[in-house]
């Protein structure tokens, strides 16, 4: 199948919803054990590894996934391109700075500044904080903007101002968990064909928050497999691997700065609190971008 596809565009491939194979469990097959047949694994990682080989030109190591039959990719990523980290607050200091402690401490891929937007803080703690963290860290850099509450417009305000070539949208209640997060949303990025690239997120009671958006849910758009425990595997297993989605919270969102300017940012005229994140994966996914979710970067929503 990943032969033909290779031969294929996108458009020639489609789901057939109708029953068109039955397979029968007997003794010593897959469909009874899964086990049965390690080998076939191992093929299905070599017929993977040789896949990008052919369609990428490089080598791209394959691993195992978590679930049986599952793949993971490791993409390698080139260079160390500089991630601009933006994350909007008005005070709510205990939740920004475990935030922002959290990624200084536990984030391996070093290359990233953290642009804090100030939406007119007035707790002294906060505003000496501010101060603190700056002369802390030069990776740190507090912005204010006083104007009434636009998180579509104190977002583009930042990228506008920002170096990277790497945006990050970070709500400022995010804990990091994995160390390698940002690495493992970079190297996805990095793709041609990437978009905007979202994270797993867990509610402090260790169940799901987000993993990846469908449209249709309260009539809008919704989480998929939200409230599931973090350690269930979810519908055909697709809590435990990389896959593509319509759209990703701008709770965690990583996308290439050339693709945020090309499609103009956040709206900031019409939704200017909910929603922006679901419009602004839907004009990326129309310019021609594929949206995606990774299970490998895992992070705390406190939702505060």
């Amino acid at each position: 199948l990943l032969r033909c596809s290779e031969h294929a565009m996108d458009h020639q491939i489609r789901h057939i919803p109708k029953v068109l194979y039955s397979w029968r469990a007997s003794p010593g097959s897959v469909a009874h054990d899964g086990g049965a047949k390690p080998y076939a694994w191992d093929a299905g990682q070599r017929a993977v590894a040789d896949h990008l080989q052919r369609f990428t030109g490089q080598y791209v190591p394959v691993e195992k996934g978590v679930g049986r039959f599952t793949y993971r990719p490791r993409w390698p990523i080139q260079g160390s391109p500089l991630v601009s980290i933006i994350i909007p607050t008005r005070d709510k200091l205990d939740a920004l700075q475990v935030a922002v402690d959290s990624i200084l401490k536990k984030t391996i891929y070093n290359n990233y500044e953290i642009i804090i937007i100030d939406n007119g803080s007035a707790e002294p703690s906060t505003l000496n904080w501010f101060g603190q963290i700056q002369s802390k860290d030069q990776r740190v850099r507090v912005l204010h903007d006083d104007r009434p509450f636009n998180y579509s417009a104190l977002n583009n305000s930042a990228v506008a101002v920002s170096r990277g070539e790497y945006i990050l949208l970070l709500n400022n209640d995010i804990e990091v968990i994995t160390s390698d997060w940002l690495s493992e949303m970079v190297s996805l990025a990095q793709r041609d064909a990437a978009g905007c690239i979202g994270a797993k997120l867990y509610y402090p009671n260790q169940t799901i928050q987000h993993a990846g958006v469908i449209l249709g849910i309260g009539g809008v758009a919704g989480h998929i497999h939200c409230g599931l425990h973090r350690n269930e595997a979810g519908y055909y297993n697709r809590m435990l691997y990389f896959h593509n989605v319509i759209a990703v919270t701008g709770a965690c969102l990583l996308v290439k700065r050339k693709i945020y300017d090309h499609v103009g940012g956040l709206n900031e005229s019409d939704l200017a609190i909910a929603f922006n994140d679901i419009d602004f994966c839907l004009k990326v996914s129309a310019a021609g971008y594929q949206n995606a979710w990774t299970p490998f970067a895992e992070l705390f929503h406190h939702e505060s």
